[in-house]
């Protein structure tokens, strides 16, 4: 699904919509973003060295998996992060890098759902994350 399709799931617009394509394999989300090197949180991180914060690449992975909530997201809830756990950074991402993800859901116990995701680019690990988020009503 493109980011319009994306924009059904999850309540992510403008910069923080950080993928251009998500699709379901299975129990598998995978997502891409084509790093072109002017997205906001580059031009400070870091001047002349640009590298795609941490941080940032967590939020991709979070975004990648809601496509596998779908059905348990609507106009009345939203996603929201819970925890992060175990986060390692193999590699990092560059302007001119597609990252592209790999997560899925490993427990639930609604509101709450447990899953694990990994980053990559061009086949090599960038990221790997466990991380938790509850689907949670609007106020």
């Amino acid at each position: 699904m493109d980011r319009e399709a994306i924009k059904n799931i999850i309540p992510h617009r403008d910069n923080m919509l950080l993928l251009d394509e998500v699709t379901k394999e299975g129990d598998i989300a995978c997502g891409k973003l084509k790093i072109t090197g002017d997205e906001w949180f580059l031009k400070g991180h870091f001047p002349g060295n640009p590298v795609v914060p941490g941080v940032i690449q967590c939020e991709i992975l979070a975004q990648s998996t809601c496509v596998l909530l779908a059905d348990k997201i609507s106009d009345d809830v939203l996603p929201m992060y819970t925890g992060l756990n175990n986060v390692k950074f193999r590699a990092p991402v560059v302007p001119g890098d597609l990252f592209e993800t790999k997560c899925e859901i490993t427990r639930a116990k609604h509101p709450f759902y447990f899953a694990k995701g990994e980053g990559y680019v061009d086949g090599k690990l960038c990221i790997k994350a466990e991380f938790s988020f509850a689907v949670v009503e609007k106020k």
